[in-house]
């Protein structure tokens, strides 16, 4: 599962090389935020989460291993790939005795900016305004990640991006393997 992500002051510098129409960043983004994410387009600033068709939640990840035979999923899937660029990512995991759950910052060592795998789609609001939303794919955590959580998002490669939005036969490949091997680490401030 991926419940937050980063884009810290070191990404941030590389990032504004692609990211250069979007003015203002968050570092921390949380569901619900509008975010930059890579598409077919080029850069657009978009909410993250689908909304959930029986509340008022949000979906904001979606399996892998699913994601095709899912309705609301498929046709993004197959039409509407994205890549979110980040620092890093956030999980929660007991690792004591308390019951309290400490926050991890997990980043791939060898790349200051990874690239998240992403879907959008369209949906209408209450007051029947269009917008578009991401979620973000994950896949089973590798060993690097198990240790805190079973799950991880599958993460695309910086020269990986364009075959990832545009050619459906390396997204399903990219679906399907492994990840890559993440840096633990653990954050003070666990909010």
């Amino acid at each position: 599962m991926c419940g937050r992500y980063l884009i810290d002051d070191e990404a941030y510098a590389d990032l504004l090389l692609i990211l250069h129409d979007i003015q203002e960043m968050q570092n921390e983004v949380f569901p619900s935020n509008i975010a930059p994410v890579i598409t077919q387009d080029g850069i657009v600033s978009i909410k993250w989460g689908f909304p959930h068709w029986k509340n008022k939640s949000l979906i904001i990840n979606a399996r892998a291993e699913t994601a095709f035979e899912k309705n609301m999923f498929r046709k993004p899937l197959f039409q509407r790939r994205c890549a979110i660029p980040a620092s890093g990512y956030f999980e929660w995991a007991n690792t004591g005795e308390s019951k309290k759950k400490d926050k991890f910052l997990l980043r791939q060592p060898s790349e200051r900016v990874l690239y998240l795998a992403g879907m959008i789609s369209t949906f209408k609001d209450p007051e029947g305004i269009e917008y578009s939303a991401f979620v973000i794919l994950t896949t089973t955590a590798n060993e690097s990640v198990s240790p805190i959580h079973n799950r991880m998002p599958v993460i695309i490669a910086p020269d990986e991006k364009e075959q990832w939005i545009y050619d459906i036969e390396f997204a399903k490949h990219a679906l399907s393997r492994e990840g890559p091997q993440m840096q633990i680490n653990h954050c003070v401030n666990s909010g």
